[in-house]
């Protein structure tokens, strides 16, 4: 097979966290990279991966044709002009979620992607996870029958700053996106009704934005499960992710990875280690599974698992709880439309 010829488009945190393993891969040509901050400490980081090109127009990657492929990692705000151009030049595309701030416009891209003939995927990463593709496959192979309540508890050891939370798009956009995508893909169903409650308890500066910190959000799949999402932008012993689902014969619970199994046990206390502190390390293995995906994919012609249909239902259902929350009322997903 040949090699995959690949171009990223935003070298921030994730772009560059991408970049470091596609270079460890056989099947992969990094190609190269934009950011509109081309600047030395740009440079200086792409320098020992020898790439072709460097700069700070995405429309130079997809117009050369040795990239096959484009992944966007740039803002949010930016993805859909990426994603048309990337398109348009039958580039296959992997782009970080969310895939707009409107799920109007991420509705578009179904169409583009059909009519480019095109593999898309979305970054949902959670779901190429060790712990939690098993759950996945447990309620698949009905381990503890049909599911009654699902469970996830996901909440950041401190809050982005001010200038992040800005340009967000807001708690449930950027942060339960991806509960919201986990709650669909351990049910097998899709949502019906959403509630959120929230508020700002961990930094005042959060709610002057107008956004909130903590949440829970309430939610009823249409085969009659129920779920419970917990947000929170601080949990101060560290990352927090974890998962319960009850069922009629049983139930599967997913707790926090820890550094080490070790366990202290005295007569003063029993002790273990706190959870993994950055998102980056609980989900490293899971960033290297999605791109694996996406290359087989791209090699076999193959739907991915996780596309742009998945991107859509995640964001009508963060539009959901923002309108549950400003409105103090269930909002059944048909209003979503």
């Amino acid at each position: 097979m040949s090699r995959i010829g690949i171009g990223i488009v935003g070298a921030g945190r994730i772009g560059k966290l991408h970049a470091e393993n596609m270079i460890k891969h056989p099947d992969i040509e990094l190609i190269g990279v934009s950011d509109v901050q081309l600047n030395e400490a740009l440079l200086r980081w792409s320098k020992p991966f020898n790439l072709s090109i460097v700069t700070d127009s995405y429309l130079q990657l997809i117009e050369d044709e040795r990239v096959d492929a484009i992944f966007i990692c740039s803002p949010t705000n930016t993805h859909i002009d990426i994603i048309r151009a990337a398109a348009a030049a039958g580039k296959h595309i992997f782009c970080e979620k969310p895939i707009s701030f409107h799920y109007e416009e991420t509705k578009q891209v179904l169409q583009l992607v059909q009519e480019a003939g095109i593999i898309f995927q979305v970054g949902f990463n959670r779901r190429f996870d060790h712990n939690f593709s098993k759950v996945r496959a447990l309620v698949d192979a009905d381990k503890i029958g049909e599911p009654h309540i699902i469970k996830i508890t996901s909440r950041d050891p401190a809050p982005p700053p001010a200038s992040y939370i800005a340009a967000s798009g807001g708690m449930f956009m950027d942060m339960s996106i991806h509960d919201f995508d986990m709650a669909r893909f351990l049910a097998g169903s899709e949502v019906e009704t959403v509630f959120a409650e929230g508020t700002v308890l961990v930094d005042p500066a959060i709610g002057e934005l107008g956004d909130i910190d903590t949440a829970i959000v309430t939610l009823r799949f249409t085969n009659g499960a129920l779920g419970v999402i917990d947000n929170s932008r601080r949990a101060a012993y560290g990352y927090d992710q974890r998962v319960e689902i009850l069922g009629a014969k049983g139930s599967i619970g997913v707790e926090n990875d820890l550094p080490t199994t070790v366990k202290i046990s005295t007569e003063e206390a029993i002790v273990t280690d706190h959870p993994q502190y950055f998102f980056l390390d609980r989900y490293m293995a899971s960033y290297k599974a999605e791109l694996e995906h996406f290359i087989e994919c791209v090699s076999n012609g193959a739907a991915p698992s996780v596309s742009v249909f998945d991107g859509y239902q995640a964001e009508r259902i963060a539009c959901a709880a923002r309108r549950s929350l400003g409105e103090h009322r269930i909002v059944h997903m048909e209003e979503v439309v």
